[in-house]
């Protein structure tokens, strides 16, 4: 071989060796977590390296920090000048709540860039559907489609109503107090979920607040997201949070309520009825068991309602058959990180993750006997995840009925409440946090709680029966708004919302709380009574409450006794009460249970056969109806 030809060789090894070492290394970059992207080596220093006339001359030494934070200098995330001995020009600059949306950028965003992108796409930042909804009831939109963001509303009559009753509940409202996370917070960026101040950091804050005393221990943010980080903004609207503990809204005074049991007063003075909780809640578990990483902080791309952004489903985690899992060393950078920092052991090989875009369930692993387990975030216990029962998979009768529908033991229901606009009243714009004069004032009807109305998810592959709870029933009074508004000045809504009412109970609903059960249906309260006669089998309904005027159905119905319904009538235009043909085919089921156990063996054997040609073999005593 040539000397010529000896050189080419070598010289392609050398080449294709430094290709092999470049790969290596990015992809080393990467799987370690883009370290030097992520955190600049002039941030790895401790604090306690710190220059001694940098920020701890003064505050130093600082406890109580997560540990991802503690090898970070103060000026990282608080900014100002380190090196200065001076106290103001030190403080020049300074952020003393990092984490707002003003500068999550250049703070939180340093370390976290990707999550910090995330966040201000989800729908925490733009609240898109609320402003959306709120316009198309408003008649300032042909749909309650399309993308919007809170930030950039006007002074519409819409948008007023959400300045001066809604703007507040979003991550982007600012917060310019330092304290910890209550009732009453709102906003405040990666605040909102991750801040959390110790027994230590909280009596170092009080004793600073009260008596100037520099505090010693520095509030943590870290992972330890707790019900109560959620419960301000999502104990409101649909009332997930306080319905989740087993509370229901009331109308009492909490002048009222002396030596009654069963009420408790929130913070902005607000008065529950406890019922019975959520059966997660009851096993100790918390909002961030179930929701995902990526549902939460978002995961980057705009949505229009919360449930196209929600992908957690309850067969994620209650499934038959084989688990859908996906490997650990698959994971990006983003899953692994947390899964470090909560000590979930890598060596469990592969967690669970959703079927809808198959975001990984980090909590979450597969045991040598092939069994799916969730762990606790917070409280660290083991939940064996079970498989649905028989019933709920038996035969096709129940295919598009999703599993809230029978197992949400109840809903929230607030009935005839009135929105005027009162051109005299002092007011408070949300958005801009400034006192008003004029406002839009709610006057709430009754509160009241049961199990749910039904309604129909409409969508390409297939429909789904899920709960209802109404949107609102009420009147919309625009009449004295002197600014632009849509016509006409006044106007009644019946508008129902699908909804999940985090009330889930381990055993399902009775087939009669479906098929002979009014308020299920769509009817309202009221008696659902099938008559038997001789020449004639129907039904009949006597509502409990009177018609409206506006509209002439009863005042909780969503839609009419075995009548169509009009097209106005949901906060999505995907969402319906069932119409004539869905009623009859509920109806026909729910005669037969009037004579007919449902746990007996006839009804039992109908789960597993076509219901119409079932009935083609009844017996000549029993009665359909005739409709």
């Amino acid at each position: 071989m040539g000397k010529s030809r000896k050189k080419l060789i070598a010289f392609s090894f050398f080449n294709l060796f430094l290709i092999v070492l470049v790969l290596f290394l990015y992809t080393r970059k990467n799987e370690k977590g883009r370290i030097e992207e992520l955190v600049p080596e002039k941030i790895a220093k401790t604090a306690q390296q710190s220059d001694e006339k940098g920020c701890l001359h003064c505050h130093g030494p600082m406890e109580g920090l997560a540990p991802g934070h503690r090898e970070f200098e103060c000026t990282t995330c608080h900014l100002g000048l380190k090196k200065s001995n001076n106290k103001d020009s030190a403080h020049t600059g300074m952020v003393i709540i990092p984490g707002n949306f003003n500068d999550m950028q250049t703070t939180c965003g340093l370390c976290h860039p990707e999550a910090v992108n995330n966040i201000k796409n989800s729908l925490m930042s733009t609240n898109s559907g609320l402003v959306s909804i709120d316009r198309y009831i408003f008649g300032e939109l042909d749909s309650p489609n399309g993308h919007a963001h809170i930030k950039d509303i006007g002074h519409s009559a819409a948008d007023e109503h959400l300045r001066n009753l809604c703007a507040r509940c979003h991550l982007g409202m600012e917060k310019t107090e330092t304290g910890p996370i209550t009732q009453l917070s709102r906003g405040g960026g990666c605040n909102a979920c991750h801040l959390n101040y110790s027994e230590k950091a909280l009596a170092d804050y009080n004793s600073y607040h009260n008596d100037s005393i520099l505090p010693v221990y520095h509030a943590s943010l870290d992972l330890t997201i707790t019900n109560e980080h959620c419960f301000g903004c999502h104990s409101r609207s649909g009332r997930i949070a306080t319905n989740y503990e087993g509370f229901t809204e009331t109308t009492f005074n909490k002048n009222e309520i002396a030596n009654k049991k069963g009420l408790r007063v929130l913070a902005d003075e607000r008065v529950f009825k406890y019922i019975n909780p959520d059966v997660h809640h009851e096993k100790g578990m918390a909002c961030i068991d179930c929701h995902t990483y990526n549902e939460v902080m978002g995961d980057g791309k705009l949505y229009m309602h919360e449930e196209d952004a929600v992908k957690l489903r309850c067969t994620d985690c209650h499934f038959e058959g084989k688990p859908l899992i996906i490997e650990y060393d698959s994971l990006d950078y983003i899953s692994k990180r947390i899964l470090s920092i909560r000590k979930f052991k890598p060596e469990r090989k592969a967690v669970l993750k959703t079927h809808i875009e198959g975001h990984p369930m980090l909590n979450t692993y597969v045991d040598l006997k092939g069994n799916s387990h969730l762990t606790g975030k917070l409280n660290g216990k083991d939940y064996l995840l079970n498989s649905p029962g028989r019933t709920c998979t038996r035969g096709d009768a129940h295919n598009e009925v999703s599993c809230s529908a029978c197992h949400t033991s109840w809903a929230p229901q607030c009935l005839g409440c009135h929105i005027e606009y009162e051109t005299d009243s002092p007011g408070y714009d949300l958005l801009e946090n400034k006192k008003d004069k004029g406002t839009w004032r709610e006057y709430a009807g009754s509160f009241l709680s049961g199990p749910p109305t039904l309604g129909v998810r409409v969508s390409e592959k297939n429909n789904e029966v899920t709960p209802a709870i109404p949107g609102m029933i009420m009147t919309l009074d625009k009449s004295n708004f002197k600014g632009k508004h849509h016509k006409p000045d006044s106007l009644f809504v019946r508008l129902f919302a699908p909804a999940e009412p985090h009330t889930i109970t381990k055993k399902g609903r009775s087939c009669t709380s479906c098929h002979t059960n009014s308020l299920a249906i769509g009817y309202g309260r009221g008696q659902l009574t099938f008559i038997v006669d001789d020449d004639q089998s129907h039904w009949v309904f006597e509502p409990e409450y009177s018609d409206n005027k506006a509209d002439g159905l009863p005042m909780d119905a969503w839609t009419g006794f075995l009548k169509d319904p009009s097209s106005f009538v949901s906060t999505r235009t995907n969402f319906r009460p069932f119409n004539i043909e869905e009623q009859k085919r509920i109806l026909t089921v729910g005669a037969c249970f009037t004579c007919h156990k449902e746990k007996g063996q006839i009804m039992q054997k109908s789960l597993d056969r076509d219901f119409g040609e079932y009935l083609k073999i009844m017996s000549p005593e029993c009665r359909k109806p005739i409709f």
